[in-house]
């Protein structure tokens, strides 16, 4: 029943910025914590920011910290992540995920395994 769709990938130049949107259909686990993902080829996927129902915990891996903002609109039921000054380096498809059991942001917003849901990925590329 729950289905998570991404939108806002796209091609960019270095230091630009990018808005990605993750809808949500469906509010049986809105009060549960959401995150992004994100995977280029040949590598594995990695912890990109998660965020809780409030909105008011998020947490960032290193490599996105001071550029990326994960926020959620749950009136719209909807997560977004800003990123700014991109890098060639984030180049990669980019996953929403929420779960169906994590209530607070904890060690296990990184990992895959905190999340029960995921969308079918939107590509981000970003050229020198």
């Amino acid at each position: 029943q729950v289905q998570l769709v991404e939108s806002g990938g796209g091609l960019v130049q270095a230091g630009g910025s990018l808005r990605l949107s993750c809808a949500a259909s469906g509010r049986t686990f809105s009060s549960y914590v959401m995150g992004w993902f994100r995977q280029a080829p040949g590598k594995e996927r990695e912890f990109v920011a998660a965020i809780n129902y409030s909105g008011g915990s998020t947490l960032y891996a290193d490599s996105v910290k001071g550029r990326f903002t994960i926020s959620r609109d749950n009136a719209k039921n909807t997560m977004y992540l800003q990123m700014n000054s991109l890098k060639p380096e984030d180049t990669a498809v980019y996953y929403c995920a929420a779960s169906g059991k994590q209530s607070y942001i904890s060690s296990s917003s990184r990992r895959i395994s905190g999340y029960d849901y995921w969308g079918q990925g939107t590509q981000v590329t970003v050229s020198s």
